[in-house]
């Protein structure tokens, strides 16, 4: 598969998932049978809200984990396969745990409608339970969420290169004149920072000296003093 197919792949399978896993959140898990205090039967339900009320943060972060991974580097795509395949085995581990004990995932859906609470209590009103089809899809949604963050780590070498706005580091030169250290060391040496004089244009070539005409008389043979 080619670099760029296989990057939008991996990624529209992560929305993918991620949207479903607040999907199932949304939905009813559990039907409860619960024999009244007052006589009769009651029918009670427990949503995906109660019974594994962690999908929808685990779900939330995977979908900004894809977010992340459309401009991650190399490194960073293999840091977020790890989280990936952490945040979908604890998807199947909350739907997993609430199938293993529908009872316990809905006890305070029957708490609520009974006034009892404690898990004795609740065990011995509940008559019968059943299950949805959506914590079995939830718990799908995490083993395959689970699966994806190692297909990432896998194939994260064969991704195309991020876009240089993401990875490259401009250096610029740090300015001289800005530096309050500098300042202070021209003032030590008596120099003046404000002058916008170059101190370079102060000093001149060396020329040759210019001869100089002297017009007075010289001392000759018939300056010589008189007798």
């Amino acid at each position: 598969m080619a670099p760029r197919r296989l990057k939008l792949v991996t990624i529209l399978v992560g929305v993918l998932l991620a949207g479903v896993g607040l999907l199932t959140w949304t939905q009813p898990w559990f039907g409860v049978v619960v024999e009244s205090p007052q006589g009769g039967q009651l029918d009670l339900t427990a949503a995906g809200d109660v019974a594994g009320s962690p999908v929808s943060a685990l779900s939330l972060a995977a979908l900004a984990l894809v977010g992340a991974l459309t401009i991650a580097g190399r490194v960073f795509r293999v840091v977020l396969g790890l989280l990936q395949f952490a945040l979908g085995a604890s998807i199947a581990v909350t739907a997993g745990t609430a199938l293993s004990d529908p009872v316990r995932a809905s006890g305070s859906v029957v708490t609520d409608a009974t006034g009892v609470d404690g898990q004795d209590s609740l065990r011995a009103l509940v008559s019968s339970t059943s299950a949805t089809p959506w914590p079995w899809l939830a718990l799908v949604v995490g083993v395959l969420g689970a699966l994806l963050g190692v297909g990432i780590v896998v194939t994260s070498g064969a991704w195309p290169q991020a876009g240089r706005k993401y990875t490259a580091t401009r250096l610029v030169p740090a300015d001289p004149a800005s530096d309050p250290s500098a300042t202070w060391d021209s003032l030590s040496v008596g120099d003046d920072p404000t002058d916008p004089t170059d101190p370079t244009d102060l000093a001149a070539p060396d020329e040759p000296a210019a001869p100089v005409d002297d017009a007075g008389p010289r001392p000759g043979a018939d300056d010589r003093p008189s007798r």
